[in-house]
């Protein structure tokens, strides 16, 4: 079965908004959490979402994958330079990385195919 990344990341947003109905402080902390970690520093944007999709990815997180991708889309990055990223997965998390990294290709081309 072919997964879907919209309809991933769909349903995750659907239910990420219930817990913050139910724990809105929590959710609060981690939205503050991500905007601090994720800004420009010494380290720019596209980079820490280069690094936080290899975390998803090494980590078997779908959510995570359609995510980053999504983002890095937004911030220009290519199919290319995707695809650089995920061989540094693959070469660092072996046999599993690899099942990730492929489907965060197939998240790219979801993503970007009616663009």
């Amino acid at each position: 079965m072919t997964k879907s990344y919209q309809s991933i990341t769909k349903d995750i947003s659907q239910y990420a908004g219930e817990l913050q109905k139910a724990m809105p402080e929590g959710m609060k902390g981690f939205y503050a959490m991500s905007a601090a970690a994720t800004k420009d520093g010494l380290i720019d944007k596209k980079t820490k979402e280069f690094i936080a999709l290899s975390i998803g990815i090494t980590q078997h997180c779908d959510g995570c994958i359609g995510f980053h991708i999504k983002t890095l889309i937004k911030l220009g990055a290519t199919r290319d330079e995707i695809a650089e990223v995920l061989m540094m997965c693959v070469y660092m998390g072996g046999g599993p990385a690899l099942m990730y990294a492929a489907d965060a290709l197939r998240a790219f081309d979801e993503f970007t195919q009616n663009n």
